[in-house]
């Protein structure tokens, strides 16, 4: 599995992060991680590279790489879960090879990212909802790279 770090995220974990690396073979193997606050509150998003899927989470605590790996799978698994994807997240997810930490290198994955984390930052200011409840909103929001919505592209995808 490959995680494809920023370097805000990565200066957060003091995480050393591998050169970037190409695409991995499962597009469900290949995630981009970034830190961002929202009125003094610091949030993690991780998103598959492949279809934008994303899931939103707290940052407090999270203080190294294994925190970091440990918090994001177990809310991996909670938020597919509840989201209808545990199939996938059982399948695809959990019998992963190495967790490989690298540098990002997509700049279209990071375009969409950011206006993934503009729209989340103004309603976790705003409407105060929950990491879990912003990130069901942005999978179910259309994007105009794809033309639907995330939930849908990542329901899609083929495993190799």
């Amino acid at each position: 599995m490959i995680i494809r770090m920023t370097r805000k995220l990565a200066r957060k974990l003091d995480a050393e992060l591998n050169p970037c690396l190409p695409a991995a073979d499962n597009p469900f193997q290949d995630w981009h991680a970034n830190l961002f606050t929202a009125d003094r509150v610091q949030y993690i998003i991780v998103t598959n590279t492949a279809s934008f899927y994303s899931m939103v989470m707290y940052g407090r605590g999270i203080r190294d790489e294994s925190d970091f790996l440990l918090t994001t799978f177990s809310f991996m698994r909670d938020f597919m879960s509840l989201d209808g994807n545990k199939f996938f997240y059982e399948r695809f997810i959990i019998p992963m090879a190495p967790i490989m930490l690298c540098k990002t290198g997509n700049r279209s994955v990071l375009a969409v990212m950011n206006n993934m984390l503009y729209s989340a930052k103004i309603d976790l200011k705003e409407s105060q909802i929950s990491p879990f409840d912003m990130a069901i909103k942005l999978n179910d929001s259309t994007v105009p790279l794809l033309k639907r919505t995330p939930k849908e592209a990542f329901r899609a995808l083929k495993a190799k």
